[in-house]
């Protein structure tokens, strides 16, 4: 039986990430530091929605390199409670979405997108009450 269990990327700031992440609801599981010939190459830090098994890695390079975000990748969705009430809680953060929350056809799901510290989208939805 196959079973999903993470997504990866890459990021450049840990500290910043991490509380972009637990700003969004996730919640820090473990680190795995990775070390070749005796050197830390580099870390994988796992976050989890509460609940849920399926996780998120997010890998820091000790070496300094930085990344292009390519044209491959889109977003991760997450769906939320209330759009207003989790705006709010994320703007006391510091945490802006890109637009404000629209719809893709009415009676939809009400949407929007903000950007972690290294520019990964994730996608805020409301599913509709309707």
């Amino acid at each position: 039986m196959t079973r999903y269990l993470h997504t990866m990327y890459r990021i450049t700031d840990p500290e910043r990430s991490r509380a972009f992440y637990e700003a969004l609801g996730f919640e820090f599981r473990r680190e795995l530091p990775i070390v070749r010939d005796g050197e830390l190459e580099a870390t994988n830090y796992f976050f989890g929605l509460p609940g849920q098994e399926e996780e998120l890695e997010l890998t820091f390079n000790h070496d300094g390199r930085t990344y292009d975000l390519g044209t491959g990748y889109g977003h991760i969705a997450l769906a939320v409670d209330g759009m207003a009430e989790t705006l709010a809680s994320l703007k006391a953060q510091g945490i802006e979405p890109e637009r404000e929350p629209y719809r893709l056809r009415e009676g939809g799901s009400l949407l929007c997108f903000v950007q972690d510290p290294d520019g990964y989208r994730i996608e805020l939805i409301e599913k509709s009450r309707a």
